[in-house]
């Protein structure tokens, strides 16, 4: 066991496990255990919240790389408008390959914005700014104002629970994270790993890095698209801006859960965890809202209120997130360059 927790401990997804256990025990605290772990309220977690867990193992995969996109939140919109708006404009296309199309459609708006990052050095902050507007464009061209709906078969599916207590979503998160597992066993996750810990010196080890990166915006708009699909299910409707919030969102909860931003340092538990921060602070902070007039009459707080108190939060979990990797970067250099001296010694 003590083994274990200090290998653990080193792990980049440590520091968001903490927070995220945190943020699980404030919860229960004042939800109340019995109100906490029940299905309904559990199922209510997972089917609200998996867009963003989505969304953020998205932004992982690009992360690892040295690169982010803030345009991630509009291509989530993007598979949402066109699940949406191709029945529409097409009756003739079957509904499942119109949700293919759009999920295919993410995947080629990703890679675009990968070879222009890849193969014209345009910093990827700007390129995804650029690609904001262009996204959203398209989205208002398509549907102008928010509009259409899915048949009750697509909604019902999402909201269902597995034998009575599983939600649906959570299928829908493990065959993502087995899509993680697999990769993790090819030569690519370690050339990302290499690519984002020292871009120069992978390159001159013989990695790609350009087309590197472009596979891992191409993974990440499956993700994306997966993710917009998954809110189309959700709401049952389409929004040409739906999504936009969720690209800042994904960033931030990518850090929390311990993803450096310089790339080379993270792994999906961090997704896992930074997203689970997210969506605990929500509750968390719509719960400490509606209980204060219980104990101040009167007293009434408008939506900025909570914005606040959770923006404030979030800020206090980055700031935490950033100065524990340094600490933890620092440290897992020191003990590799004390193995590397001791080794040195013992083979003289």
């Amino acid at each position: 066991m003590k083994q274990f927790y200090a290998k653990f401990k080193k792990s980049p997804a440590f520091v968001g496990f903490v927070l995220f256990l945190i943020m699980v025990v404030l919860n229960i605290i004042i939800q109340g255990p019995v109100s906490f772990f029940s299905v309904r309220n559990i199922a209510s977690l997972f089917k609200n919240n998996t867009p963003l867990i989505l969304v953020t193992m998205g932004q992982l995969m690009l992360m690892l790389v040295g690169v982010i996109d803030i345009s991630i939140g509009l291509q989530m919109s993007l598979a949402n408008v066109l699940a949406i708006m191709l029945p529409i404009y097409f009756p003739a296309i079957p509904l499942p390959l119109a949700w293919f199309m759009a999920f295919v459609m993410v995947v080629i708006v990703a890679a675009i914005n990968g070879m222009v990052v890849s193969f014209t050095r345009i910093p990827p902050l700007l390129a995804g700014f650029a690609m904001i507007y262009i996204v959203k464009g398209v989205n208002v061209l398509l549907m102008p104002r928010p509009q259409g709906s899915v048949p009750p078969i697509i909604y019902q599916t999402y909201d269902m629970r597995v034998f009575g207590f599983i939600p649906f979503s959570v299928f829908i998160l493990l065959g993502a994270f087995l899509l993680w597992v697999f990769l993790k066993r090819t030569k690519l996750i370690k050339h990302v790993y290499a690519v984002g810990g020292n871009e120069r010196n992978a390159f001159a080890s013989g990695i790609n890095t350009p087309w590197v990166k472009v596979k891992m915006y191409m993974i990440a708009g499956c993700y994306t698209g997966l993710a917009g699909l998954a809110l189309t299910a959700m709401t049952a409707s389409g929004n040409p801006i739906m999504g936009e919030p969720y690209g800042l969102r994904s960033i931030s909860a990518a850090i929390i859960g311990g993803v450096s931003i310089a790339g080379g340092w993270g792994t999906m538990a961090s997704a896992f965890y930074g997203a689970g921060f997210f969506v605990i602070i929500q509750n968390v902070v719509f719960r400490i809202f509606s209980m204060i007039p219980r104990y101040i009459p009167g007293f009434t707080a408008t939506t900025y209120w909570q914005n606040l108190v959770f923006d404030i939060i979030v800020l206090l979990g980055l700031v935490t997130t950033i100065l524990s990797m340094r600490h933890q970067e620092n440290r897992v250099k020191k003990e590799l360059a004390k193995a590397i001296t001791q080794g040195g010694a013992t083979h003289e």
